[in-house]
């Protein structure tokens, strides 16, 4: 894993330098990172936002959907990814962020609070063997837990949008694709589900 791991830190290392051009000529591959909205394991493909700041720590998932091909040798492929639609969840606007398929674009959605934590971590008794989101729709009630924010929001929604999927309200877990070719990857990696400490 650590390899592996080291070989990524590599090629983001490589593809910033790049872009800030800082090699010459010559084919090199690229890196997408994102937020995955559709994946079918049968074709196995995946489809992702991309975050355009290129930022960990405030993301801007706003880019055109990308579609890839996955790896076919297990050695290049992290896990399945989780895919869902919400692309922000804002607190000071009372604002979230969803893609909407049907649209093929970004839809915002006012909520009106009901209930909010801050600083709650992933292995607070509050989140831990839980799954989010929680829709109760007798109660008009959303539930769900961001783990970058370590915000855990229940809120209400227009009743329009209370028949949309679970997966509406859910972040899709983080990847990064390297490829040469487009929509075809090279290496996948789940960053979500990748635990970097473990050796």
């Amino acid at each position: 894993m650590g390899k592996k791991l080291n070989w990524w830190a590599l090629v983001a290392t490589l593809t910033a330098t790049l872009l800030l051009g800082g090699f010459g000529c010559g084919e090199q591959g690229k890196v997408d990172q994102g937020r995955v909205i559709a994946f079918d394991k049968d074709k196995s493909t995946v489809t992702l936002i991309n975050d355009v700041k290129h930022d960990a720590a405030n993301p801007d998932y706003s880019g055109a959907p990308v579609t890839f091909a996955l790896p076919t040798d297990p050695a290049e492929r992290g896990e399945d990814p989780k895919p869902g639609l919400r692309m922000k969840l804002d607190t000071k606007t009372r604002e979230i962020v969803i893609y909407d398929p049907a649209a093929k674009a970004m839809k915002k959605i006012t909520y009106t609070l009901i209930d909010q934590k801050e600083n709650v971590g992933k292995n607070s008794p509050l989140v831990v063997e839980k799954k989010f989101p929680i829709v109760d729709k007798d109660k008009k009630a959303i539930t769900v837990y961001s783990g970058r924010q370590k915000l855990l929001v229940t809120f209400s929604v227009p009743e329009e949008y209370m028949a949309l999927p679970a997966s509406t309200w859910e972040a899709g877990d983080e990847v990064r694709v390297y490829y040469k070719e487009p929509g075809k990857a090279l290496r996948f990696m789940n960053i979500t589900r990748t635990d970097i400490f473990k050796k």
